[in-house]
């Protein structure tokens, strides 16, 4: 806005000193930013103070055209109304969540004998969720642990009451090696299966102390009643629980549904951690970052990110452990500060935690940065001494089976990346017998000779799947050319990964992080891939086509008709006359039924 315009001051001049949200609008009648505030008037008029127009602030407000404002009654209503039209109109100058991740949950399902299952999209459709657990790994494994204790079924049968007396399954795999009870067959009934599910609740809400109790109560009770092979799977149970149990971060036993925030930032991002303590012992850890967008002060920023985790994760938690205290109030819950004791021990963990979340995001933009097209191929220039960037890379693989079917590959790399539209398949012509020196001197002057024949570009890197012998026949080819000398050309052999340069007796071995190792293991691997799925659709057609190839006058058309009909050649050898026929005509149909009728009668 014109920072004197005289009709918006007036505008703001009227706002009411209650909590509220403000959205700011640009020329195009499009909102830029909205906040929340205590006091609606005195926040806004803030803006108008000269001290706080620097930076993106002072640009924001050069643009705002137009102020609108929502009166609501508390700050807690302000800061869920302006958490939802942050989501809704996603406006540029507002702290956004830096998160493409969909982390994983464990859902219960809504359904009869519930599955319990890890997924990342979450339906409301009345199941339960659990989480989400920042690493998949985490989730696995107590997802692994649920099954091993409760033996769930994984299958998708839509049980009923009704279809299970009725008998209408039968029991699978699952259940024969000992990983599923089987409720499709009645082998447990809905009651008993219930209660597993409630120690499972239990479970991923962190009281694990009282699934542990209950079960030891009723491996003690199996045991008086002599059952003697049920109480040991319950006391199995048992310790499979208490040693989870021991790996979790044990607090305070007395410690329980409390919620804790730790806070960190620099120039352009803010990290939040959050910690979730249940029953003495840290139930959950997630951590986000927040991109600013304004010099938005901290206070607001961990408002904002403690509000967004407490509605992700569901939290009720009436204790919520912080560094400082937020801008403001979250509904249902009040902040301590802690200075001693285990709930600043707590703080302490979370500080730790954040830590390293920042650290591990400062590592992955140095990566991707590190990681950029351009500066992967100055390393691979680099390392491999090459005259130039390699931007077009090509390399070559042989496969045959004992000298039959011999077939070539080459694949091409644009800038590091596959093009594909530029593989070539080659038939080998000339070599007789499994002869892969030969095979590659063949394909490489054959690819090399056209390229020139055409006036195409040729490449900046040669890659020879092989050693010394695969290297010395392809340099054999390019000097044929009269190109040995102008391209670069390294052979890479499989076994302890080196490399050779033409005239090199030993290999050169390069560090198996290597930026350069990896682009062209890459490449060589993507040229065996392409090579060996070539060699294998050649196998595969005289197998099936072998005995149709014999009949004179059949030709691949007719092949290909009879096959997609009659699925095999037994099946045709079987039809009638009148069944070919109709497939291939009657001349054709005579052809091959006079063919299987001169064959000898079988046993």
């Amino acid at each position: 806005m014109a920072l004197y315009d005289e009709k918006l001051k007036s505008k703001i001049n009227k706002l009411p000193a209650r909590p509220g949200i403000y959205q700011y609008f640009d020329a195009a009648g499009k909102i830029i930013y909205v906040g929340k505030a205590k006091n609606l008037k005195n926040r806004v008029l803030s803006y108008l103070n000269k001290s706080n127009q620097y930076g993106k602030t002072l640009v924001m407000i050069k643009k705002v055209e137009n102020l609108e404002f929502v009166v609501v009654d508390s700050e807690q209503d302000a800061l869920l109304l302006e958490n939802n039209l942050i989501k809704k109109y996603q406006p540029r100058y507002n702290v956004m969540l830096k998160d493409d991740k969909t982390y994983p949950w464990i859902c219960i399902k809504n359904e009869p004998f519930p599955r319990v299952f890890m997924t990342r999209n979450v339906v409301r459709d009345g199941s339960e969720y659990y989480g989400p657990y920042t690493s998949a790994r985490f989730a696995h494994v107590l997802l692994a642990l649920i099954r091993s204790v409760y033996k769930l079924r994984t299958c998708s049968l839509k049980l009923t009451d009704t279809t299970v007396q009725a008998g209408k399954f039968k029991v699978c795999l699952q259940c024969h090696i000992g990983n599923c009870r089987a409720p499709c067959v009645g082998t447990i009934d809905r009651a008993a299966y219930e209660q597993g599910i409630t120690c499972i609740r239990d479970i991923l809400k962190g009281n694990i102390s009282t699934v542990i109790a209950n079960l030891t109560e009723k491996m003690r009770s199996l045991s008086a009643e002599w059952l003697f092979e049920e109480a040991a799977q319950v006391k199995n149970a048992v310790e499979i629980l208490g040693s989870y149990q021991l790996k979790s971060t044990v607090v305070n036993p007395q410690l329980h549904n409390i919620d804790v925030f730790s806070y960190l930032d620099d120039e352009q991002y803010a990290y939040v951690n959050y910690l979730r303590i249940m029953h003495g012992a840290v139930n959950q850890v997630h951590s986000i970052q927040l991109k600013k967008q304004l010099d938005e002060p901290k206070e607001s920023l961990l408002s904002f990110a403690i509000y967004e985790i407490r509605q992700l994760v569901d939290s009720d938690s009436k204790e919520i452990i912080v560094p400082f205290l937020p801008d403001m109030q979250q509904s249902g819950g009040h902040y301590i500060i802690p200075k001693i004791g285990d709930k600043k021990r707590l703080l302490d963990l979370s500080e730790r935690n954040v830590a390293y979340f920042k650290l591990d995001k400062d590592k992955q933009r140095s990566v991707v940065k590190e990681d950029s097209v351009f500066n992967r191929l100055k390393i691979i220039k680099e390392e491999l001494k090459l005259p130039a960037i390699p931007h077009r890379m090509e390399c070559f693989d042989n496969s045959n089976t004992q000298g039959t079917h011999p077939v070539a590959a080459c694949v091409v790399f644009l800038d590091g990346k596959p093009a594909k539209k530029e593989y070539r398949r080659f038939h080998v012509k000339t070599v007789v017998g499994p002869d892969d020196f030969a095979s590659m001197d063949e394909i490489v002057y054959r690819r090399y000779s056209r390229v020139l024949d055409e006036g195409r570009e040729l490449p900046d890197l040669i890659v020879i799947d092989g050693g010394k012998g695969q290297l010395h026949s392809a340099v054999n080819s390019l000097k044929r050319l009269d190109l040995y000398g102008k391209i670069p050309v390294v052979g890479l052999a499989e076994r302890m990964e080196e490399l050779y340069f033409p005239g090199d007796k030993d290999p050169y071995m390069l560090a198996k992080n290597s930026v350069s190792l990896k682009t062209l293991m890459h490449i060589r691997d993507e040229a065996h891939r392409f090579g060996i799925t070539f060699h294998r659709k050649l196998r595969e057609k005289p197998l099936t086509r072998s005995v149709l190839n014999e009949i004179k006058g059949i030709g691949e058309k007719t092949e290909n008709a009879l096959l997609q009909h009659f699925k095999t050649v037994n099946k045709i050898k079987n039809s009638s006359l009148e069944e070919l026929a109709a497939e291939v005509g009657l001349a054709k149909a005579r052809i091959v039924r006079a063919y299987f009728d001169s064959l000898p009668a079988s046993d």
